[in-house]
Order: C-alpha cells, then sequence, then structure tokens
C-alpha cells in the first residue's frame, strides 16, 4: 500500500457517515438506497460517500440489473490496518523495557 493510498483510505474514513457505511455491507452487499434509510442524510449525499469510499477502495461496486450494491474490500482495510500495526512493534517494545526498567527500581528501593 502506497502512502497515497494510506492517505485516502484514512481520508475516507475520517467520516463517521462512511465508517457507519462500512459497517453496514462489512458482512453483505447493500444498495444506496437500502444503505441511505439507515441515515437522515440525503441520498444524493449517501452517493458521494459511495463515491469517495469506491474512489478509496473501500467499496466494491455489483450491478445486478438495475440495482448496484455495495459491499466492504477487507483487502483494503487489511491494508489499512497493517500499516497502523507497523508503528506498534518498536514502541511496545521500548514500553516493555521502561516497564521493566522502573520494575526493578522499585524492587531495588523496597530491598534498601
Amino acid at each position: 500500500m502506497t502512502m497515497t493510498d494510506v492517505d485516502s483510505t484514512f481520508r475516507a474514513l475520517a467520516d463517521p457517515t462512511r465508517r457507519r457505511i462500512i459497517q453496514l455491507v462489512a458482512s453483505r452487499s447493500l444498495s444506496a438506497g437500502e444503505i441511505a434509510s439507515h441515515f437522515r442524510a440525503t441520498r444524493p449525499a449517501i452517493s458521494q460517500h459511495l463515491g469517495v469510499l469506491r474512489s478509496a477502495g473501500l467499496l466494491s461496486e455489483q450491478r445486478k440489473g438495475a440495482r448496484r450494491l455495495y459491499r466492504a474490500e477487507p483487502k483494503a482495510l487489511a491494508a489499512a490496518i497493517e500499516h497502523l500495526q507497523s508503528f506498534w512493534p518498536g514502541r511496545l517494545e521500548a514500553l516493555k523495557i521502561e516497564a521493566e526498567r522502573r520494575e526493578r527500581q522499585r524492587r531495588d528501593q523496597r530491598s534498601r
């Protein structure tokens, strides 16, 4: 995943309506009308959100006759999660080392 892809993903997910849309279509495909029924926003507003999510690769669109069905793209979400997790290994190790150092200090102080 390139930094442009990561930026696009996080920009798309920054909006609470778009995060909710991803939740709605995570396990099943829904039409734009079915998605819109979960919101107070207008259908054109929901269509704009769907466009942003599609552009970011977070949604796939399948046509069935006149209907368009939307579903979350797990690979795009997995790539974003993987990117976030890449920050943790070194930091968790540093946290562990610091916690162990403080525990040794406490033990040393008690034994004096």
